[in-house]
């Protein structure tokens, strides 16, 4: 045997595996390496955006940087909280102050006895607890009736499951107005049991535990829990309800969390579905009450009454934005 076959020989049997066979460069990258090793240097990496990191290091490009960022994120603001703050402080104002021309940015003269005029005028209490009970009665059959659908099309996955899930997402691109009538009368005279359910919880409850885009977030975070978490509990004797509570619900918190919170948050705003099916006086929420008597009030005490009604929503979204934020992006576990 020569010496060269020796060697190569020799080679692959001290490694004890078979040599890997390498593709050779294209000619495009070989040419590029001989030019980067002729002139010493590195080859650069190719950058991709609107501003490149050369531009961010001179003077010039950091103040330019600097400006329209800060421009854009102060514009940004202040269009999203001016409604805000007039709102708070058009309740300040008297009546004349707001039907000046032009209107001005400050209040003169501040009055907060308006508040506690707009909750006994609107009886804002009623509203507020008719509001609360609703919100909480949707969000139980929104977690009970969306979370049995999300597991069961992600890891029962029945025949036509996905024919399913096809069908609820289609339900996503329909203006709520078109339906808005077929609910109406659905709930007017309840198919098969014939019941009417006006005027009563279940008008706003079973219409918001049917949601399609909450099925496919609960979906979308169930498919990512692993497998091998559900094979082992089945060997060991677990029935799929079984499986849903003690493992799949305490690792999907963050994303139960945000349906929740996106659930009550819808019947806390709704305002035409309320206004359609809660006629009676006693048993309009929040929004359709402070309407209804808007009429018969004062601009300051109706803005007063307003303020009210927004505070439970801003509070809830200033303690959970980051659930909500974590929640929407979450789609994998770690471990």
């Amino acid at each position: 045997m020569s010496n060269s076959t020796a060697q190569s020989s020799g080679t692959g049997v001290r490694s004890g595996r078979p040599a890997r066979l390498v593709p050779p460069p294209a000619s495009g990258q070989r040419k590029a390496a001989r030019r980067s090793r002729r002139s010493g240097r590195k080859p650069e990496r190719e950058f991709r955006g609107l501003i490149s990191p050369h531009t961010l290091n001179t003077t010039r490009g950091r103040v330019i940087y600097w400006i329209v960022l800060v421009t854009v994120v102060v514009s940004f603001t202040v269009i999203f909280l001016f409604p805000l703050y007039w709102m708070v402080t058009g309740a300040l104002k008297s009546p004349e102050d707001l039907a000046q021309i032009p209107p001005s940015l400050f209040p003169e003269s501040i009055n907060f006895d308006v508040y506690k005029e707009a909750w006994d005028q609107l009886d804002l209490g009623l509203f507020l607890r008719n509001t609360v009970v609703y919100a909480a009665g949707a969000w139980l059959f929104t977690l009970a009736v969306d979370v049995s659908a999300a597991y069961a099309l992600s890891k029962l996955r029945p025949v036509l499951g996905k024919a399913v899930l096809g069908l609820m997402l289609t339900t996503l691109m329909i203006p709520p107005m078109v339906i808005l009538l077929p609910a109406y009368l659905t709930v007017k005279d309840l198919p098969i049991l014939g019941w009417n359910l006006l005027n009563t919880p279940w008008a706003i409850w079973l219409p918001a535990a049917a949601n399609g885009f909450f099925i496919f977030l609960l979906k979308r975070f169930f498919d990512s829990i692993p497998r091998e978490l559900l094979e082992a509990a089945e060997m060991d004797g677990a029935t799929p309800a079984r499986i849903l509570w003690s493992i799949v619900l305490p690792v999907s918190r963050p994303i139960i969390g945000v349906v929740s919170i996106l659930s009550v948050m819808n019947v806390w705003k709704d305002f035409v579905w309320p206004l359609l099916v809660q006629p009676d006086s006693d048993k309009m929420p929040i929004s359709v009450g402070i309407a209804s008597l808007s009429a018969q009030m004062p601009q300051n005490v109706l803005m007063a009454a307003l303020v009210i009604a927004s505070i439970p929503a801003i509070v809830v979204f200033l303690f959970f934005q980051r659930s909500i934020m974590a929640g929407l992006t979450a789609g994998s576990l770690k471990g």
